[in-house]
C-alpha cells in the first residue's frame, strides 16, 4: 500500500544541498507531491511531501535519504501523512487566498504580533512570510528613512471583511505602520497602468495654494482648499473659486513654481521602475495642466489630464478653460484610459490624497490613499502613510532586490 510521507530538512545552507537530497529521491523513483523551500540567515528550511509505492520502499527511502542528510550536514525528520489528511489538504486548493502586506521604517515584533492576532481572530490561516524589503544593518543612518515590508500569504475568507479593514487601520494609527489586504489573483500579479493626483501625491504642494501666495491671496485661498480636500465643500465650486483669486496674477510666476517643485518621496523611484517594468502612467489631477505636463516630462508620465488655466496678455484671468476635472472627471477619465490600453479596471491603480480623489480610487483595482486626510483613509481599501510613495511597490509584490533588474 502506497504511504505518503513529509521530509523536513533544516541546517546551515551551502550550494547543492537540494541536488544532492533530490538525487537520493530521483534514485527510489517516487513522486513529489508538494515541496517548499525557504532560507533566513543562511539557515536552510526545506519540505518535501513524497508518495511511495509500498511501506518497504519507504523504509529503504528514509534510510538512504537520512544517511544523505547526515552527510551534507542536515536535520531530517519524517512525518507520515494519511491519504484522508492529504485529501482533504487537496479540497482545500480552491479556497481564497489573501496577501497581507505591512510596511514600516522598521518592523517590530509588536507589529507582527498585533496583524497575526487579527489574521488569525479572522479564521484565516497564514501560509507563507516573506520579506520585501532588503537587509538591515545595524548601525544604520539613514534608518529614520528606511523602508521595511514583510508580506503574509493567507488563505481562507475573512469572518468580517470590513470589520477586518478596521481593526487594520486602528492598528496601523496604533503602532505607526501600513497594513495592506488584497485578493491574490491574476489581476493583482498583472496591474498595468497607475494613475497618480498631483498635487500633495505626487509632489509635496498644493500647487494652487503656491500660486496664491504669489498673488498675495495665499491665506483665503488656503482655507478654501484645506475645506475641499476635507470633503467638506464642493471641489468645482470651492476650485473656481480659488480660480477666481488669482486673477491678475503674472503669468511669469508659473515656471517659477515649477521650477521649484519637490517630488513625493519615493516618487522618483516608483516611476523609474514602473517605466522599466511596462506599465503606463497618468497623472489625473484637480490642479493645473502647466505643472502636470512640466511633471511628465521630467519623469516621463504618459497621460496628463488636469485644468487648463486661462491666460490673456501675460495674465492670469481667474477662469479655467473646459471642463474642470473633479472627483467624478478623474473616475471618467481612468476609465478611459483603461480603455484606450486595453486593460481591466482591475488591472489599473489609482493614488490620491483627498475627497476629490475617492471616485477614483473605488473602481480601481488598487486604490491607495497616500498621505490622506482621515476621510480618505478610512474610505480607501488601502493606504500607505509611513513610507514614501514607492512602497507602492511592496503592494505589487515587487522586492527590493527586484530593483537591480531595471533598464
Amino acid at each position: 500500500m502506497r504511504e505518503i510521507i513529509l521530509m523536513s530538512f533544516s541546517g546551515p545552507d551551502r550550494p547543492r544541498l537540494s541536488a544532492s537530497l533530490m538525487e537520493v529521491l530521483a534514485q527510489h523513483a517516487v513522486n513529489i507531491l508538494d515541496v517548499g523551500q525557504a532560507v533566513i540567515h543562511d539557515q536552510l528550511s526545506l519540505g518535501v511531501v513524497v508518495e511511495s509505492p509500498t511501506a518497504q520502499d519507504s523504509a529503504l527511502l528514509m534510510k538512504d535519504v537520512l544517511f544523505r542528510a547526515h552527510d551534507i550536514g542536515l536535520l531530517v525528520r519524517f512525518t507520515p501523512i494519511s491519504l484522508d489528511s492529504y485529501h482533504h489538504w487537496v479540497s482545500g486548493q480552491g479556497k481564497a487566498r489573501y496577501i497581507v502586506t505591512l510596511l514600516a521604517r522598521k518592523i517590530t515584533a509588536e507589529q507582527l504580533a498585533a496583524v497575526t492576532q487579527i489574521v488569525a481572530d479572522n479564521g484565516l490561516n497564514i501560509d507563507g512570510l516573506n520579506r520585501l524589503s532588503g537587509r538591515v544593518p545595524l548601525e544604520d543612518e539613514n534608518a529614520g528613512l528606511g523602508k521595511a515590508c514583510v508580506e503574509f500569504s493567507v488563505r481562507g475568507e475573512p469572518n468580517n471583511i470590513n470589520s477586518m479593514r478596521a481593526e487594520f487601520l486602528r492598528l496601523a494609527n496604533e503602532l505607526n505602520m501600513d497594513i495592506a489586504f488584497q485578493r491574490d489573483d491574476a489581476y493583482r500579479r498583472n496591474r498595468r497602468v497607475v494613475c497618480f493626483d498631483m498635487d500633495s501625491t505626487l509632489i509635496e504642494h498644493e500647487v494652487i495654494d503656491e500660486l496664491a501666495k504669489a498673488a498675495g491671496v495665499g491665506e483665503q485661498v488656503a482655507a478654501i482648499t484645506e475645506r475641499a480636500m476635507q470633503g467638506e465643500l464642493d471641489f468645482k465650486q470651492s476650485f473656481e473659486a480659488r480660480v477666481a483669486l488669482l486673477k491678475g496674477l503674472n503669468a511669469s510666476v508659473l515656471a517659477d513654481i515649477a521650477a521649484r517643485l519637490k517630488l513625493s518621496e519615493g516618487a522618483e523611484n516608483l516611476v523609474k521602475t514602473l517605466k522599466a517594468l511596462g506599465y503606463k502612467t497618468a497623472i489625473l489631477s484637480g490642479g493645473f495642466t502647466y505643472f502636470g505636463q512640466y511633471l511628465q516630462h521630467k519623469l516621463g508620465i504618459d497621460y496628463v489630464f488636469a485644468n487648463d488655466l486661462e491666460i490673456v496678455d501675460g495674465q492670469v484671468t481667474g477662469r479655467v478653460v473646459g471642463q474642470v476635472v473633479d472627483g467624478q472627471r478623474k473616475a471618467e477619465l481612468l476609465r478611459e484610459i483603461a480603455l484606450k490600453e486595453g486593460v481591466h479596471l482591475e488591472q489599473v491603480i489609482a493614488v490620491g490624497d483627498g475627497a476629490n480623489d475617492l471616485p477614483m480610487l473605488s473602481i480601481a483595482g488598487l486604490g491607495i490613499a497616500f498621505r490622506a486626510k482621515p476621510l480618505v483613509r478610512q474610505n480607501a481599501r488601502q493606504a500607505i502613510s509611513t513610507l514614501g510613495l514607492d512602497g507602492i511597490l511592496y503592494l505589487l509584490g515587487v522586492r527590493d532586490r527586484d530593483l537591480d533588474l531595471r533598464i
